[in-house]
């Protein structure tokens, strides 16, 4: 569970301070994939940051039950000297999961091959991403945080992304950030309309993208 109480956050901008979230209060329910649904600029991404812990609020608080992730596929604390295998093993020290579980699965998943023994700084962005998308995944949280992770890599890749999320989904909750409505329909139950600083919740995963299509003027159906 994930609830937010008096959240406030907001920018200085040369036209004033600009306010994203605005005296909020709301909680996300345990268990269930909930699409977190903006127009651009709206605040999506500082939401989650907020949740994720790497950006603190105006005023108000978040309190959370039970673990919760980073945000999925975030790839900015790998060290870049490091191979892939170690990056994985550190992880998962960190957060005291099986040390030779982890490297397996991410290995397996990450279809790096003979680079997952290389230094990270040789990788293309598309390989630390889908390490990235590997080691999150692959660690069992309560709470997922997802931000357009399923855009990496190719197709199959994507499907397999997806197949995975999914399996996690059966035993834990998600927090999802996507343009894709197609990928909304895919991978989330319920959803949650964020307009104007103020958060409205669809147990009916339709009635939130009709919500946000009035929004946005428009019926994307990616």
């Amino acid at each position: 569970m994930i609830r937010l109480e008096n959240l406030t956050k907001s920018f200085p901008t040369p036209w004033g301070r600009k306010t994203v979230i605005n005296n909020c209060s709301f909680t996300f329910p345990s268990g269930v994939s909930v699409a977190l649904l903006a127009r651009n600029g709206a605040g999506k991404s500082t939401l989650m940051g907020m949740i994720g812990g790497t950006i603190l609020p105006t005023s108000g608080r978040i309190v959370k039950t039970g673990t919760v992730s980073w945000p999925v596929g975030f790839r900015g604390s790998f060290h870049k000297e490091m191979t892939g295998a170690q990056n994985v093993r550190f992880v998962a020290r960190i957060y005291g999961v099986d040390t030779e579980e982890l490297v397996g699965f991410v290995e397996d998943f990450a279809e790096l091959g003979a680079h997952f023994h290389a230094p990270v700084r040789s990788y293309s962005s598309g390989m630390i991403s889908r390490m990235a998308f590997g080691v999150s995944i692959g660690i069992p949280f309560d709470t997922y945080l997802v931000d357009e992770v399923t855009a990496v890599g190719d197709a199959n890749f994507k499907r397999k992304s997806r197949m995975v999320f999914l399996e996690r989904m059966k035993s834990a909750g998600a927090l999802v950030v996507t343009h894709s409505m197609g990928q909304v329909r895919k991978m989330c139950q319920a959803g949650a309309v964020l307009e104007n600083g103020k958060i409205r919740y669809y147990e009916d995963i339709e009635e939130a993208i009709a919500r946000h299509q009035r929004n946005m003027g428009s019926a994307e159906e990616d």
